[in-house]
């Protein structure tokens, strides 16, 4: 083949087979740099931003699959231990829950190779942060309605009860800042979104964040079983049962199986529905009370480098918090009017808050896989049994500051 003088040559990636090659079939070979007469700057310059594009991809597919695996498989299976095996009409257990159990147990028995965890990175990194940004369409302002505003200083008190309880235990029982906070959190507000909402924060690491997410999934398991017929005993209202239900259990997950076994044991949907909008109302406070956490913790600590105006906005108020705040008041205009904004059917407008939500936990799905993924439960027995311990005495306290707040309503007449 003849060349024209200057022009570069570009050697045969995938070689040519059978009689023109001699009837051999050569080896497959990759490497392009051999006998490549040089080539001018700015080709050399996107063939290589090609090239590292191409190998960043390759380096993320491995991590991303394994996580979405995880998270194919976990849907399913909590699905089938709720329906079928516990009986319930929608099942109780948090998908996610049962994603970072699985990736803890593949991370403990046959382990990871380095090739996974550029993918794993993203996940808990930029798949979390999306979810927790998208996940604000979930919440509406409007939709809590009177039930939100009886709740709100049942939630307001029972919050602060549990930050100011588990900051007092975490320095008495000199556990580290972060899981502190990763606990006060996760009790006070929405359980496993919660944590995994102020871990990145707070800079806490995967043991951290798996650990805390094991505390408050364990109570909330207990919780799930024990909480709807305590209601009932201590509650003659279902309203006020579904109250304390809303404000004394933290998974969104758990507050809605508790809710709904309320309404199935003792025919009382109203507890299901107050349950509900009271939790909605605690998921809100997510977006004063996470920065409010990263501010003291990292006060604490002491921001570290860069100017105080830069610490602020990169870690006090990250982006995804931003976003959160975003897409609430974008839900919470959409469902003003007959029309959302005006130019939407509603139909339509409840299909993008479905598709959202579905996007979002989605992302929050890959997150958990990667943080279960890179959980050594080895590393984990270095933190002890004081975070376990530390999470249930919040959890019970704040418990029984629901029922005496809830008492004194009722005695006000106000619920």
């Amino acid at each position: 083949m003849k060349r024209s003088p200057g022009a570069a040559t570009v050697p045969d990636v995938y070689p040519k087979t059978g009689p023109a090659a001699g009837g051999q079939v050569p080896d497959l070979d990759l490497d392009d740099s051999a006998g490549v007469a040089p080539v001018r700057a700015p080709e050399l310059d996107w063939r290589r931003r090609g090239h590292d594009g191409l190998a960043a991809v390759g380096d993320l597919i491995p991590g991303l699959v394994l996580a979405a695996v995880i998270a194919a498989i976990a849907v399913p299976l909590s699905r089938w231990i709720g329906t079928e095996l516990l009986g319930y009409e929608k099942s109780p257990v948090s998908p996610i829950l049962l994603t970072v159990l699985l990736g803890v147990l593949v991370r403990n028995t046959v382990g990871l190779p380095p090739v996974y965890a550029a993918g794993l990175r993203i996940c808990v990194e930029w798949l979390l942060r999306i979810g927790i940004a998208l996940m604000g369409i979930r919440l509406s302002l409007v939709a809590a309605g009177a039930t939100g505003l009886i709740a709100l200083p049942v939630v307001i008190v029972c919050i602060a009860t549990a930050i100011l309880l588990i900051g007092a235990l975490t320095r008495a029982l000199r556990l580290p800042p972060r899981m502190g906070s990763l606990i006060a959190c996760g009790t006070s507000i929405c359980g496993i979104t919660a944590i995994v909402a102020v871990a990145p924060v707070i800079d806490a690491d995967e043991d951290e964040t798996a650990y805390a997410i094991a505390t408050i999934a364990l109570f909330g398991l207990c919780a799930l079983f024990v909480y709807p017929f305590l209601a009932h005993l201590i509650f003659d209202d279902p309203r006020q049962a579904g109250l304390f239900l809303g404000t004394s259990i933290h998974d969104t997950s758990q507050v809605a199986g508790a809710g709904l076994t309320f309404q199935q044991q003792f025919d009382a949907p109203v507890a299901l529905d107050t349950a509900l909008v009271t939790k909605l109302v605690r998921n809100l406070c997510m977006i004063a009370v996470i920065p409010l956490m990263g501010m003291m913790y990292h006060r604490r600590r002491g921001a570290p480098g860069g100017s105080p105006t830069q610490s602020r906005v990169k870690r006090l108020v990250p982006l995804f918090i931003l976003g959160f705040f975003a897409t609430t008041a974008l839900r919470t205009i959409g469902d003003v009017g007959d029309r959302p904004f005006g130019i939407l059917d509603p139909a339509d407008w409840e299909r993008i808050v479905e598709s959202v939500q579905e996007l979002a936990e989605l992302g929050l799905l890959l997150a958990m896989a990667g943080v279960g993924l890179g959980t050594s439960l080895g590393r984990m027995r270095i933190l002890g049994l004081r975070p376990l311990s530390v999470g249930f005495a919040a959890a019970a306290c704040v418990g029984l500051v629901s029922i005496l707040l809830i008492r004194l309503l009722a005695t006000l007449s106000l619920v």
